[in-house]
């Protein structure tokens, strides 16, 4: 057995410095950050606040598959993933929860239009509601955090557009907005006004070639 030579040993030293800890304690790191950021954490900044060498999104699946059935979920929120208590145990928490301002009719109307036909702009929501959508309305849902402005429309005017925030889809526990309900479903929960025309919403599951199709043509309609 040779020797190792001195110039080997610091290379190996310094190699050891950076190997990724085991995928078992990478878990525990991914765990430990999920579990006191009160915001979803996407890969990349997990992997930001984890040793050199980390796989973070491995890590989450493993993650994943241990908290299934219990008590607490991992979540995917759009291109993140957070904690989340399981949806039949949300009862037990209904005396934690803070009593909040009751949505105005316009605004879940408005709301709702915005999650199917985002970007939309509010000329675009007047037209499907037939009604106007008055100042008040919007800021209110942008106050909220559930939409956001979007890309301005390359059309006369440019106007601006809007569409759903992650806080939105995290707070009805969606991953995207292709999760939404249909048009049957939202009316019988009463969150829209049966004078609505039914082509203004989908139906479950409808339309996800149609999206496809639409994205690619509205490339050119909107400003990056």
């Amino acid at each position: 057995m040779t020797a190792m030579s001195e110039t080997e040993e610091p290379d190996m030293q310094a190699q050891s410095l950076f190997e990724a800890p085991p995928m078992g304690e990478q878990e525990r790191m991914v765990e430990a950050i999920l579990f006191a950021t009160a915001e979803p954490v996407t890969v990349r900044e997990l992997e930001a606040r984890m040793p050199h060498g980390c796989d973070a999104a491995e890590a989450l699946v493993h993650l994943r598959k241990r908290y299934g059935g219990r008590g607490v979920h991992l979540v995917k929120v759009g291109d993140a993933w957070a904690m989340r208590t399981a949806p039949d145990l949300g009862f037990l928490m209904q005396k934690e929860t803070v009593e909040t301002r009751k949505l105005s009719r316009a605004a879940i109307e408005t709301l709702a239009i915005i999650a199917y036909h985002q970007p939309v702009t509010r000329a675009e929501i007047e037209e499907i509601r037939g009604v106007s959508v008055s100042r008040g309305t919007v800021d209110q849902l942008l106050e909220m955090e559930w939409i956001r402005f979007g890309r301005r429309k390359m059309t006369p005017g440019r106007p601006v557009t809007f569409v759903v925030t992650e806080a939105f889809l995290d707070h009805f526990g969606l991953e995207s907005a292709r999760d939404l309900p249909g048009l049957k479903e939202l009316r019988a929960a009463g969150l829209l006004d049966n004078r609505l025309p039914p082509s203004s919403m989908p139906q479950m599951g409808e339309g996800e070639d149609q999206e496809d199709e639409a994205s690619e043509g509205q490339s050119e309609l909107f400003e990056d």
